[in-house]
């Protein structure tokens, strides 16, 4: 189990959860346009490099008579490219929530 937290840990998470309070209070939650406009980025974040990486793969096989060896590399490294992409920008839309 874990450690109850100390006196400055609760603090700082009552602090901070007052703090949001306020913020929604004040600005109330997002819109359904904007919540729906920042799903449609962020699978275009996550799509675009997968889809370049199955055509430039696609192009390398047959290129240099490979099989699927490029193509299946190249979508899981633009996969993982279009995940890291998108966890950046779901970071950074928190920021600016916060602020």
């Amino acid at each position: 189990m874990s450690e109850p937290p100390n006196g400055d840990d609760l603090a700082r998470s009552v602090a901070r959860r007052a703090a949001r309070r306020a913020y929604w209070q004040a600005h109330g939650e997002r819109s359904l346009a904007r919540n729906l406009a920042m799903i449609g980025a962020l699978g275009w974040l996550v799509v675009t490099p997968t889809v370049g990486g199955l055509f430039l793969g696609r192009w390398l096989d047959r290129r240099f008579d490979a099989g699927i060896f490029w193509t299946g590399a190249l979508i899981v490294a633009g996969l993982t490219l279009g995940c890291v992409l998108a966890w950046r920008r779901i970071e950074e839309i928190q920021r600016e929530d916060r602020s």
